[in-house]
């Protein structure tokens, strides 16, 4: 059994998981403190990609950084490198789809938080970015986390814009998800099966982690 898909799949997620994480946060963070209007504008176009189809989603990233596209051939021309039909393509479908999650659950915990606390840091002379990682990050540490978990198995499934973006070439841009649909496709039930069986497990275990910590958020709040 080739296990490229989820050695691929789990560095997609991972690293996805890593740029949603502080690109949630700066989003969640400065867009929660802006105009009612202008925020409800900005949650629009930046949570469409959870209501969207994920070939749609991956529809609109061939659009930017598709080889006959400005952007992606500008990218070529200079770096000479490809941004689409390679593992690092799922990357970009990741972070598109993953994202949404990441800057709704974290925009709710700073909403959530009690701003009399970084009041009192001000009081005391602490500066912003003091009060923002040792008193409001922790305070609201419950939620961000379960943002993490929950764009990570995001990632991890991710199929949709995967598809479009990186395609699938065995042990270069398979993924769990595009494996199984190639078994599939290929009559290959018996291995298809296995590899659902990998991806139920990894999904069981990120969903014992969330509901951990729900857990704990609610004690903590009770």
């Amino acid at each position: 059994m080739d296990w490229y898909p989820l050695y691929n799949s789990l560095r997609i997620a991972l690293i996805s998981s890593v740029i949603v994480f502080f690109a949630g946060i700066f989003a969640a963070y400065y867009i929660a403190r802006l105009h009612p209007v202008l925020k409800g504008i900005l949650d629009v176009f930046l949570t469409l990609p959870m209501v969207l189809p994920p070939t749609v989603v991956g529809y609109f990233l061939l659009l930017v950084l598709g080889s006959r596209r400005p952007f992606g051939s500008w990218f070529y021309e200079v770096f000479h490198t490809k941004l689409v039909m390679t593992w690092y393509s799922g990357i970009f479908a990741a972070v598109a789809v993953a994202f949404p999650l990441m800057y709704r659950t974290a925009r709710g915990s700073f909403e959530s938080f009690d701003e009399t606390l970084a009041f009192s840091g001000q009081t005391l002379g602490l500066s912003n970015a003091y009060i923002f990682w040792h008193i409001r990050m922790p305070a609201c540490r419950q939620g961000i986390l379960a943002g993490v978990v929950l764009s990570f198995a995001r990632a991890l499934g991710e199929y949709g814009a995967t598809s479009m973006l990186a395609g699938y070439t065995p042990g270069k841009t398979a993924t769990i998800s595009t494996t199984v649909y190639q078994l599939w496709r290929t009559n290959n039930d018996t291995l298809a099966f296995r590899w659902v069986m990998v991806n139920m497990a990894i999904s069981a275990v990120v969903l014992l982690i969330v509901n951990l910590l729900e857990r704990r958020e609610g004690q903590r709040r009770t």
